[in-house]
């Protein structure tokens, strides 16, 4: 029982680290280009710190790594995993076009995943494939 409980604390851990990773990145302020790069780095260390997840190596993964090496960390349920996808896409949307392509692809596969593991249809997430399908074909020439 107190093993659950440990695990539960730290899944519940990660995932007010995500909302806040998310939170910061979606202020908007002057700037803003420039701003959240730092914001993305800062957090990123954060959460480097915090649990051992390397945010930037995740990004230049390619497709079997990356889910490997989701699957590794302790605490990444469907929700926090949603959060994950959430924060690829907010960052995705304000990078240069290979590396927007790349944290669009790893949102898209993230979703999908969540799609997988969860037994329960989500429209939300299906609206957040969609709108990271349309940045996808957005940055397609």
């Amino acid at each position: 029982m107190e093993r659950r409980d440990y695990l539960l604390r730290e899944i519940e851990k990660i995932g007010l680290l995500m909302r806040a990773i998310l939170n910061h990145l979606m202020n908007k302020e002057e700037n803003f280009a420039l701003k959240i790069n730092k914001k993305f780095d800062e957090t990123t260390e954060q959460l480097l710190f915090d649990t051992g997840f390397d945010l930037k190596k995740s990004i230049s993964m390619n497709q079997e790594s990356f889910i490997q090496y989701i699957s590794s960390f302790k605490g990444m349920n469907t929700g926090n995993l949603e959060l994950l996808a959430d924060i690829m896409f907010q960052y995705g949307t304000n990078e240069s076009s290979y590396k927007r392509d790349n944290c669009m692809r790893k949102a898209l596969q993230l979703y999908e995943f969540c799609n997988n593991l969860d037994k329960t249809y989500s429209f939300a997430r299906e609206n957040k494939v969609e709108k990271v399908l349309n940045e996808l074909n957005d940055i397609r020439p």
